[in-house]
């Protein structure tokens, strides 16, 4: 707000010390975008807590967040009142609006709500937030601010657009959860090929596997699911930890893999059975149970995914009969088919049972007393926008 006024005296820089005429005011406003409520009602939708941090009057900030629909906005303090560490580390806990910060404080401020559990996204087009930018776990910068704010983001909206920050972050779900489900496929062979390495090197017996065959399983149920998963939308919230999710989804899997060809390695040396058959035989229950854990992280089946999944099938098929040669899959004896029917039936319950077992166990970690006792599990998303 600028008022222009008359005034009759010599201005020399003193107090004035007659009347003063005002007679026009002029009222600057920066006018709301029409998308911000829709875009910061997306992140209230999501539990994504908003924090606004400005080097402006607090009221002022205030005013111009309650428009634009953040909740809480109403709650703002003046940091230049906050002197010490601890005062600062509360005041971001109470407050959703902070006038008046400096450039320090903006990156105190990141700091205390990473101390206090949050993973903080920050967004700036400052030279003066360039240090909360790079204290933060993800950083967002205009492309229309500072050169320095943009060089120290990890994220630069080309269009400085806030409404596409919902876009920014539904890629970002896609990414992670189908590099999750990726992931996955690729550790089931991992933890199958790490133990029963392991189990044959303490028993002293041959590795029942060809590399072929496992480049054979690896083909159709690891790289070509992996690389059509990858493309797929994915709109689901990240939870957890990452490792974890992938260690988990993939275990039950790879314990079904090891127990069963195990069981049937044990069998075909107890019986004396052709060595060549055997590992055709435990070729086929990997390729069973690398199609189970598919299903399950494929779920749920859209058109591609299905069509994928049933090629793959095909293709396994076509490559264990017309090209076996080359695979090094053997005829199999009447017994080694028995046996192979015998363990594929049990493989379906082995992995059901497995994968109920983890889910069990993943649950129990995640009740809510374990919650409490444990603080720092309980994270919740922060994001800090510049007014």
């Amino acid at each position: 707000m600028l008022v222009f006024a008359k005034y009759f005296g010599v201005i020399d820089g003193k107090p004035l010390t007659g009347n003063v005429h005002p007679f026009a005011l002029v009222v600057m406003a920066n006018p709301i975008r029409e998308n911000a409520k829709e875009t910061f009602r997306y992140f209230a939708e999501q539990d994504v807590s908003v924090k606004v941090i400005s080097g402006d009057n607090p009221v002022t900030v205030s005013e111009v967040a309650l428009r634009a629909g953040i909740d809480g906005a109403d709650r703002y303090i003046d940091a230049s009142t906050i002197h010490t560490e601890r005062e600062l580390y509360d005041a971001a806990r109470a407050y959703v609006v902070f006038g008046r910060v400096s450039p320090e404080q903006k990156r105190q401020l990141v700091g205390a709500l990473k101390k206090q559990g949050n993973t903080v996204a920050m967004t700036g087009d400052g030279v003066n937030d360039v240090l909360a930018l790079k204290d933060a776990d993800c950083s967002i910068a205009m492309a229309s601010g500072s050169d320095a704010a943009a060089q120290a983001a990890q994220v630069v909206l080309l269009e400085s657009d806030f409404s596409k920050m919902p876009s920014v972050v539904l890629e970002g779900r896609r990414v992670v959860n189908n590099i999750e489900r990726s992931a996955s496929l690729f550790l089931v062979k991992n933890i199958f090929s790490f133990i029963m390495a392991l189990c044959s090197i303490i028993a002293a017996v041959t590795y029942p596997l060809e590399p072929a065959q496992i480049s054979l399983i690896a083909m159709f149920t690891i790289g070509i699911p992996s690389f059509f998963l990858a493309l797929q939308p994915n709109k689901k919230r990240i939870e957890g930890n990452f490792m974890k999710n992938v260690l988990l989804r993939a275990l039950p899997a790879g314990l079904t893999d090891v127990i069963c060809v195990g069981a049937l390695v044990m069998f075909g040396n107890t019986f004396n059975l052709d060595t060549d058959g055997v590992a055709t035989a435990a070729t086929l229950l990997l390729a069973i149970v690398g199609f189970m854990i598919m299903y399950k992280i494929s779920r749920p089946l859209n058109k591609l995914t299905a069509s994928v999944f049933v090629l793959c099938v095909v293709g396994l098929a076509f490559s264990s009969t017309v090209l076996k040669s080359l695979f090094y899959m053997s005829k199999m004896s009447t017994e080694c088919i028995m046996l192979a029917v015998v363990f594929a039936i049990a493989t379906e319950s082995l992995f059901r049972y497995l994968s109920l077992f983890v889910e069990r166990l993943q649950l129990w970690f995640e009740t809510d007393d374990i919650r409490e006792k444990i603080p720092h599990r309980r994270k919740k998303e922060k994001f800090k926008f510049m007014g």
